[in-house]
């Protein structure tokens, strides 16, 4: 299927490793070039000549807090005075859950809650509120937002918050933008095999009798019962990327594998 993305221009944020840097290497084998964007210059650039190299394709990165404001607007323009214009934005920039983060009520403070919804809530709303004026003027745009089967979860607070959110936000942008043209999407990974699980994995397998894939094979609960590739996210959001998804919009979309049990409809 021909997704008729050749030509076009998107903007990744937390691009530069991860199901970010999953979806910026899909979206180039596509013919998109790509600005990703992430706080450390030096992986950055690294990634950005990596994705180049493979696919043929234009990609810069920019080094962006898209916890700033200004920071964004500047992402934003950059993309626009080196490629012309943008039409497609993928948020995926976050901190990691796993970062250590407590989960229980009594710990949970207004401090942790505000920095879970800092970057992943309003930094996208930030991100997406610096495109749209492109998108709506161009009368085409998408969006897709990086969230999480944490939010189908009463597992933590602060996690449940900040993925419940990003549905939220992409619901209401979703019927604003939607006659002007614009998609908006949002995408929950579930356990994903990503470097950082990888590194992990690795380093228990070293310091125990397991090897990587049977700790990761005891990690899985989904219905697929293997762990679902980066990659594989890449795919889906990809094609919500292209024209081919017009019938596609304020919805999410699960990539977990399946949990067994529940009926989401």
């Amino acid at each position: 299927m021909d997704l008729g993305l050749a030509g076009k221009r998107a903007i990744v944020t937390g691009g530069s490793r991860g199901i970010g840097k999953a979806i910026a290497i899909g979206l180039a084998r596509e013919g998109v070039d790509v600005v990703i964007a992430a706080r450390d210059a030096a992986v950055l650039e690294a990634t950005a000549r990596d994705i180049a190299n493979e696919t043929g394709r234009r990609v810069l990165g920019v080094a962006t807090d898209t916890g700033d404001d200004a920071a964004v607007q500047a992402l934003v323009q950059r993309t626009v005075d080196e490629f012309g214009g943008v039409d497609i934005l993928v948020n995926s920039a976050a901190t990691p859950w796993s970062a250590g983060a407590p989960k229980d009520f009594q710990s949970t403070t207004d401090d942790i809650v505000r920095r879970e919804i800092e970057i992943k809530v309003l930094g996208y709303l930030r991100t997406a509120r610096a495109v749209a004026p492109h998108f709506i003027e161009q009368g085409w745009g998408r969006i897709i937002n990086i969230s999480g089967l944490g939010a189908r979860q009463a597992n933590s607070i602060a996690q449940t918050i900040r993925n419940v959110s990003v549905s939220a936000l992409t619901k209401n942008l979703a019927d604003e933008l939607g006659p002007k043209g614009i998609n908006v999407t949002v995408v929950h990974p579930g356990l994903t095999r990503t470097e950082r699980l990888t590194d992990r994995l690795t380093a228990q397998a070293a310091s125990g009798d397991s090897t990587v894939a049977e700790l990761e094979a005891a990690l899985v609960k989904n219905s697929i019962r293997r762990v679902v590739d980066a990659s594989e996210v890449a795919d889906v959001v990809t094609f919500l990327a292209s024209p081919r998804s017009i019938g596609i919009t304020g919805d999410a979309i699960a990539v977990g594998g399946g949990i067994p049990g529940p009926v989401y409809y």
